[in-house]
C-alpha cells in the first residue's frame, strides 16, 4: 500500500534518493536529511500508515524490535553514549510527514538539549482526576 503524494512512500519506492542503512521486506531505515545529531535515522514501514493509531499491532511490535537492533549496531559503529527514540502522532505533537516513522537519535556526551520538555507540577488531586478520566 502506497500513497502517491507521500514523500516517504516515494523514498521507499526509490523515486527520491536516500541514505538507507538497513532494509528488509517490511522496513527501510534511512538517515534523516535534517538530523538532530550525527547518525539520526528514521525507521519507515514500507506500507503506508499515517500514524501509530493506524499501524497494525504486529508491525508496531516489529518496529520496536528493529529499533532495538539498530540502536545496538549504531551504538557500536558510532560510539554514541545513549539514544532517544521519538515517534510523533498528529500535527500538534510535531508530526510533519504523515507516514508513520520512528526517529532513532544517537546521543553524545555534551551534545546539548536536542529534545527538551518543560515538566509540569500537577498536584495529587489533579493526577487523581486525570487517572479517573482515563480509567473510568
Amino acid at each position: 500500500m502506497k500513497q502517491d503524494n507521500c514523500i516517504f512512500c516515494k523514498i521507499i519506492a526509490g523515486e527520491i534518493p536516500s541514505q538507507a542503512i538497513y532494509e528488509d521486506e517490511k522496513f527501510r531505515v534511512i538517515l534523516d536529511v535534517a538530523p538532530a545529531a550525527k547518525g539520526h535515522a528514521l525507521i519507515l514501514p514500507k506500507d503506508h500508515y499515517a500514524n501509530l493509531y493506524e499501524l497494525p499491532d504486529d508491525l508496531a511490535a516489529d518496529t520496536i524490535r528493529l529499533a532495538k537492533k539498530m540502536m545496538k549496531v549504531m551504538t557500536d559503529k558510532l560510539g554514541c553514549d545513549g539514544f532517544n527514540i521519538l515517534q510523533n502522532n498528529g500535527e500538534t505533537a510535531g508530526q510533519s510527514v504523515f507516514h508513520f516513522h520512528m526517529h532513532l537519535i544517537p546521543r553524545y556526551e555534551n551534545d546539548g538539549d536536542i529534545l527538551k520538555y518543560n515538566p509540569g507540577n500537577p498536584g495529587g488531586k489533579e493526577l487523581e482526576q486525570i487517572k479517573k478520566m482515563i480509567t473510568e
